[in-house]
Formats: structure tokens, C-alpha cells, sequence
């Protein structure tokens, strides 16, 4: 049996990272088509979401989880001048408005409410009660109008037979037909917040080398983004700051880029193969810059890295059983 070296474990990986990013990016493309469309038509619809425009390169909007899996963040518009809420206050109330004796749930650790009032000017649509309930606006109800204007975008589309609405209870999902085979899209809107950085963000942790202040700044500066995808309380994601630090892996002469190759080629062929796998390249991403963050440097190795994304995908299976799988934690990298 033929050794595998040091020199034949590259040529393999490269091949098969290079077949991957041929096989992604058409898929890319084809999704990208409809989702402009889609979105072209919710936007002339209903003024509070914006039109994905079609791009020929990367699209920040279409994050690629798995080779058949997809999450789009459709950003709303009429909604400027984010500032932290100044006062908290107990929230009494259900999904349809009617009074509750006690009440809500605080938000988690990456959470939080949001008010009409948080921002400094705002479109009187979003004061409508369609998505508002006692001044804030509530994801459950910006899912409900959203669900309803993907539905009437796939019927007044020309995308007959190539777009459909997979039923699913509380995010909006849609399976999409291309050359390559049917994919499945998660469509989340999206709150921009550019510029600001949340409180509740705590990154990088104490005592980490990597990356360096002055890049730890430059990063923050992207802002983050508010995500519909739960009843009450919206998610923070991190996903332009992440695609940033993602593009400077390697600046300190680590190999972290090719750790993380190898890690998400054991993930589709071997770990978690099929169309919704429990592990994604998200939580990937998450081992190798956790592990990054005690700064590795070019001696950062993939079996570490391998161990810790085993007991992430150990994880992950024992959260499938709980009804929480597919679901991505934000902030990911930024953890």
C-alpha cells in the first residue's frame, strides 16, 4: 500500500477542494438567479424588504452551510440609527397580543428584543401591528408576513416548478431545483446594524494572541446583524465580520485554511453526508477559530482541530434528537 506523505495528502485535498468549489459555485449561481427574482418581488410587494441583487461574485447574503444547503438573509429596509436599549422592561404578551400573567423569558446570551424605538428613524410600516405587539417588533410576526409574500413570490415568478415551500413550523424554507439536484434555502430577515458593535458581543475573549487589537478593531467596524428566527427574541449574527476574519486565516503564517479544508471534506464524505447534515461548515469554522484564538502559528495541527470538531459533531447529533438540528448558532466564529 502506497504511503500517504505529507506531499499526496495536499494533492488529494486540493483536488477535492477544487472539485467542491466548481460543483458550489454553479450551484451558487443558479441559486442566486432566484433568489433576485424571489426578492425582487417581495420588495415591490412590501417595501420593508429589500431586493437581493444579483452579483458575480461573492454575495454576502448566500451563506453556503452544506454542498445542499443554504441560509439567505434578506436584509428589511426602513429601519436607521440603531442605539442600545437605554431601559429594560418586562415583556406581558403572546404572539397574537393578548395579555400574559407573567412574564416572557429573557433573551439568551447572543439575543435580544427590539424596539421600534431603537432606531432613530423608521418607515410607519413598521409600526403597523403586523410585526409590532407593545412598541416591539417581533420576529415570529416579521416570519408570518415574510412566509406569506415568499409564497405569493414563487406563484408570480417565473419559477413554475423550480421553487416550492418546504413546510416547516418556524423558519421559511424553500427547495430550489438546479442542474446540479434540489437544494433547501433558509430565508431570514435581516436587521443591519453597520458601523455599531453589540454590548453583548464579547470578542475576542481575554488573554487571546489572535488576531492582533489593531485587526480585532478593523473587524468590529462591520457591524452586525439582527436575524428573525426565533418567536421573541432576535439572533445576533456576526457573518460579514466572520467572512473577513475567515479571508485573513493564515496571516500569521498558521494553516488554519487547510485544517479547515480538511475538516469539512471529512465532514461531507464521512461525518454527516446527506442533504441536511447535523454538523456544517459553521460549526467547523467555530473548532478552528476557537483553537486559533490561543494563536497556533504554523504549528497548528489538523488532528487537534479533528478531536474537538468530532466532540462538536458528538454535540450536535445529541441536539438533533432535542428537535434543534439545522439550526446555526450566531455568532459563530465570534464565540
Amino acid at each position: 500500500m502506497k504511503s500517504l506523505t505529507e506531499e499526496n495528502l495536499e494533492d488529494c485535498l486540493l483536488n477535492k477542494v477544487d472539485l467542491r468549489r466548481q460543483w458550489i459555485s454553479q450551484m451558487v449561481e443558479e441559486m442566486q438567479k432566484v433568489v433576485h427574482h424571489l426578492t425582487t418581488e417581495i420588495s415591490r410587494q412590501d417595501i420593508r424588504f429589500q431586493a437581493i441583487p444579483y452579483s458575480d461574485t461573492y454575495n454576502e447574503n448566500i451563506k453556503v452551510l452544506a454542498p445542499t444547503q443554504f441560509l439567505v438573509t434578506v436584509p428589511v429596509k426602513g429601519l436607521a440609527g440603531y442605539r442600545e436599549a437605554q431601559q429594560q422592561r418586562w415583556r406581558y404578551y403572546t404572539l397574537r397580543g393578548a395579555r400574559l400573567p407573567c412574564p416572557l423569558r429573557d433573551p439568551e446570551r447572543l439575543q435580544q428584543w427590539l424596539e421600534v424605538e431603537q432606531f432613530t428613524k423608521s418607515l410607519w410600516q413598521w409600526h403597523e401591528a403586523d410585526v409590532t405587539i407593545e412598541g416591539d417588533i417581533v420576529p415570529a410576526k416579521v416570519l408570518q408576513v415574510f412566509r406569506k409574500l415568499v409564497e405569493n413570490a414563487i406563484e408570480t415568478c417565473p419559477l413554475s416548478g423550480k421553487v416550492s415551500m418546504l413546510m416547516d413550523s418556524t423558519v421559511v424554507r424553500v427547495a430550489v431545483e438546479t442542474s446540479s439536484g434540489q437544494v433547501e434555502a433558509e430565508l431570514t430577515p435581516s436587521v443591519e446594524i453597520p458601523t455599531a458593535w453589540s454590548k453583548k458581543a464579547q470578542w475576542p475573549s481575554c488573554l487571546k494572541r489572535w488576531p492582533a487589537p489593531e485587526r480585532v478593531q478593523c473587524i468590529k467596524s462591520f457591524g452586525f446583524s439582527l436575524l428573525a428566527c426565533s418567536n421573541y427574541h432576535w439572533q445576533l449574527s456576526f457573518l460579514r465580520a466572520e467572512q473577513v476574519l475567515l479571508e485573513q486565516l493564515d496571516e500569521d503564517g498558521g494553516c488554519r485554511r487547510k485544517c479547515f479544508q480538511a475538516l469539512r471534506q471529512m465532514k461531507e464524505d464521512v461525518w454527516c453526508p446527506g442533504k441536511r447534515p447535523v454538523l456544517t461548515s459553521h460549526h467547523l469554522q467555530v473548532t478552528i477559530e476557537t483553537r486559533g484564538d490561543n494563536g497556533p502559528g504554523p504549528g497548528f495541527q489538523v488532528e487537534a482541530s479533528a478531536l474537538s470538531a468530532v466532540s462538536a459533531a458528538r454535540g450536535a447529533r445529541r441536539n438533533q434528537g432535542r428537535g434543534l438540528a439545522g439550526r446555526e448558532p450566531h455568532p459563530l466564529i465570534l464565540t
